[in-house]
């Protein structure tokens, strides 16, 4: 399996993933871009399904699977923004999601991963509960794991708001996004 994703597969994502995503707006600001001195574009992944990038990943990483893959249904843990889009991306595909969260994840994320006909197994609030729990389900079930970072598919998926805002916005300086 690939680790580190080039061009063709950056490009390969955004076709792939392009029927089950919004191509998100690009916002300015007057008053911001009059405050820092410069011209600011804001692509609002807010109103992207989920609420938020992290479909873009799930889903390319779900159509990628092989069916064998595919057989025994697909597991992540997450609080939140990756949890539902796991959820969202195995519905579209017709799998059986399960997902980790910790017991104080907030309700509504909750209810929307349920809302995606996921099941939700919650756990402590740790990343150590949440790796144990996932590892006991997957061994369990024997689905497989979506990652929310640090697999290919998943980064190649994300890097399409990038290629969006590209088309979008004509030679930006920079572009700067948030990790957490």
């Amino acid at each position: 399996m690939e680790t580190v994703p080039h061009k063709q597969m950056l490009l390969d994502a955004a076709d792939r993933i392009a029927p089950y995503v919004h191509e998100t707006p690009v916002q300015t600001c007057q008053s911001i871009d009059d405050k820092v001195g410069a011209s600011l574009y804001f692509k609002c992944e807010n109103l992207q399904k989920v609420g938020a990038f992290k479909i873009r990943g799930a889903t390319n990483t779900l159509l990628q699977l092989a069916p064998e893959e595919k057989a025994n249904g697909v597991a992540t843990h997450s609080s939140g923004n990756h949890a539902q889009a796991v959820a969202l991306a195995a519905r579209n595909q017709a799998l059986q999601a399960t997902i980790v969260m910790p017991h104080n994840a907030k309700q509504v994320k909750k209810d929307a991963v349920k809302g995606y006909r996921a099941e939700v197994i919650e756990c402590e609030a740790s990343h150590t509960a949440r790796e144990q729990t996932l590892n006991d389900l997957i061994a369990k079930t024997g689905s497989t794991y979506i990652p929310p970072f640090n697999d290919y598919r998943i980064i190649a998926g994300q890097s399409t708001v990038a290629q969006e805002l590209l088309q979008q916005v004509e030679e930006p300086d920079a572009i700067v996004a948030p990790v957490g």
